[in-house]
């Protein structure tokens, strides 16, 4: 570089230094200008009102209220449900990516909240990034420490996005009493009649709600995108309609859920597979004899055979119909040693009398209902398919470790050593079981050797 040019970027570096407080005021007056710009037109575009801030400027939109009353007594009975007493906001965001980065933000905050028998809908709208301060301070303000948020997959995705923005202005997210995610819910109940778990998949399945001309949500980040260089604020009408209808889904949904299951003496009209559902939920939460009460039930009701929905998820549509819902799917010798068993019901599973049978049998051997778990193991073990032989293990379990009938347990390991037999020549061989049954076999039959041989004599010493 020569000297010259050394010297003229010298003089042009000393003059941006004697301007700098000049252009950098001039800039903060233009990008404030422009937020103030982007604010009313998004105001009134979408039917909001521009709040002035601490932090900036964001745009509030008051829903309509829905007519959604709730018997929160009922709601409190049902597995893992807030106390009676609780406040409920529901929560749902539009962001700007399914990230949660600190690239990602959320420019479109819904809430719910009860008043009386309505739903109320308060929307926070983010006419640019730099306002951003402004919104959270008011999203803190709309959520009580007493208050339950409820979502819809807010656990893995809306409420660590939003601490993760909390966190990056050094704030402290709003604290809240617990947390109800929906989508868990909704998987151990209905999943079993569901083709997936989306929102709108169970609005239209579930509530009976049919949304048209809805945006489509790939379509929510370029929209907004798009309003930010400058485009129509128009195009997040649809948005903010779309993320109003989810909140207003959120209350419907947990209604369905009271209307469905809170009176318990409208249990046995309800649909056999939903209430295996309602079984496992009470059974995932701890709560044993409401999920007991919740499988007979399902048993009881007519048809049992016919539980298989027409329309299964795909995994369990694809899986084989002999496997896909116990371990040890893979069966070779020099794989793992431990002895299959049967498992409780996965999510996703298709719900079959064999099925409801197993689980049944699992919650009585947890009550501690040693005999009424093998008559329940002895009924499943009627099933075709490498079920019968895992029940009747099952059975010889309990008669020699429960029970202490050891006879009886070995009568019980022949027939699960036949089963086996059976698939074998059907060319269905089963190694890695046929050992177990084998070796269990043999122990059982020395100790009934060392139970019967005449105890030896002791030595005087």
């Amino acid at each position: 570089m020569s000297g010259i040019a050394l010297e003229r970027r010298l003089a042009n570096f000393r003059a941006a230094r004697q301007a700098g407080p000049a252009v950098e005021l001039e800039a903060a007056v233009r990008r404030n200008r422009l937020s103030r710009d982007a604010a009313d037109r998004l105001a009134a575009a979408v039917g909001g009102e521009v709040v002035a801030a601490t932090g900036g400027r964001y745009v509030r939109i008051d829903g309509r209220p829905t007519s959604l009353p709730l018997d929160r007594p009922q709601l409190a009975g049902l597995p893992d449900q807030p106390p009676s007493a609780a406040e409920l906001v529901c929560l749902d965001i539009e962001t700007t990516g399914l990230a949660t980065a600190a690239g990602t933000i959320a420019f479109l905050v819904g809430i719910g909240v009860w008043v009386g028998d309505e739903l109320r809908t308060i929307q926070l709208l983010l006419p640019d990034h730099a306002d951003e301060p402004a919104l959270l301070a008011a999203l803190s303000d709309l959520v009580s420490p007493d208050a339950w948020l409820v979502t819809y997959n807010g656990r893995g995705f809306d409420w660590p996005l939003l601490v993760a923005r909390y966190r990056m202005h050094l704030r402290a997210a709003p604290e809240h009493a617990g947390h109800l995610d929906l989508l868990p819910l909704v998987r151990r109940i209905f999943r079993h009649r569901l083709p997936d778990a989306r929102l709108r998949t169970v609005e239209t399945d579930l509530l009976d709600v049919q949304r048209h001309g809805d945006v489509d949500g790939w379509e929510i980040p370029g929209r907004y995108f798009d309003v930010l260089r400058g485009g129509p604020a128009e195009l997040l009408a649809d948005v903010v309609e779309h993320n109003a209808e989810d909140v207003r889904s959120l209350g419907r949904l947990v209604r369905h859920l009271i209307v469905a299951f809170g009176d318990r003496d409208r249990w046995p009209a309800a649909p056999a597979g939903d209430l295996a559902g309602l079984g496992r939920a009470f059974r995932l939460s701890g709560r044993l004899h409401e999920a007991l009460e919740c499988l007979d039930l399902a048993l009881a009701a007519p048809a049992a055979l016919a539980r298989v929905p027409a329309i299964q998820p795909r995994a369990v549509r694809d899986a084989p119909v002999d496997s896909g819902w116990w371990t040890g799917a893979v069966d070779f010798p020099w794989r793992e040693r431990r002895a299959p068993v049967v498992e409780p019901i996965r999510v996703g599973d298709a719900w079959t009398e064999q099925r409801l049978l197993v689980e049944r049998a699992h919650l009585l051997r947890r009550l501690g209902r040693h005999g009424d778990a093998e008559l329940a193991w002895v009924s499943a073990a009627a099933g075709p398919g490498r079920l019968a032989a895992l029940a009747w293990i099952e059975v010889a379990k309990i008669r020699e470790r429960r029970l202490r009938d050891v006879e009886g347990a070995i009568i019980a390991t022949e027939r699960a050593r036949l089963a086996a037999e059976r698939r074998r020549r059907l060319g269905l061989p089963e190694p890695r079981l046929e050992v177990a049954i084998a070796s269990r076999m043999a122990r059982l039959l020395r100790r009934r050797e060392r139970q019967v041989s005449p105890r030896r004599l002791r030595r005087p010493a």
